[in-house]
């Protein structure tokens, strides 16, 4: 019997305090501001530049990572909606997508399907987690702590640090 990701959850799960402590705080290199970056494992393979960002309201996978994928062209869903990049500016969408996406930080895992658009524009990134995966997982970012912390399905925290040296 298989068992889809959504039907695993429980209520339970998410009833977990995610608390960020001084002791989180003790490998994290003086900042101004940088960006929190993580690793994912995306459709098989480990990304890396994977941008937390809570200012996008969607979730994107840019075309160079799509093609370092090896993802077939023929994936993408058609999407028509236009997209408008951080200056306003039309960012070409080539479609979306829905990839299995594992977060873990070598203890303890969540695997969920999120939906990515994928966009055909430069970026220092491979791809963004924007509101709509943070809130399904009840990810909590904090640049402070340069971290972001998110229960499993059985009520365990993960903590998935930021790259520092990557992000800057």
């Amino acid at each position: 019997m298989v068992m889809s990701v959504e039907a695993q959850r429980t209520d339970d799960a998410f009833d977990v305090d995610l608390v960020f402590t001084k002791a989180d705080l003790e490998e994290v290199v003086p900042h101004d501001n940088d960006p929190i970056m993580i690793s994912a494992v995306t459709a098989g393979r480990k990304v890396h530049r994977v941008l937390v960002d809570q200012g996008s309201s969607t979730d994107v996978m840019f075309w160079t990572t799509f093609n370092k994928l090896q993802l077939s062209p023929d994936m993408p869903r058609p999407y028509g909606v236009c997209l408008y990049g951080f200056a306003g500016d039309h960012v070409e969408v080539r479609g979306y997508l829905e990839l299995r996406t594992t977060f873990t930080d070598g203890t303890a895992s969540r695997t969920e399907i999120i939906r990515y658009l994928v966009v055909n524009t430069f970026s220092a990134y491979n791809m963004l987690l924007g509101r709509p995966t943070l809130n399904r997982l009840g990810a909590v970012p904090p640049t402070r702590h340069m971290m972001m912390k998110l229960p499993d399905l059985t009520g365990k925290v993960i903590t998935i640090k930021s790259d520092q040296k990557e992000a800057k």
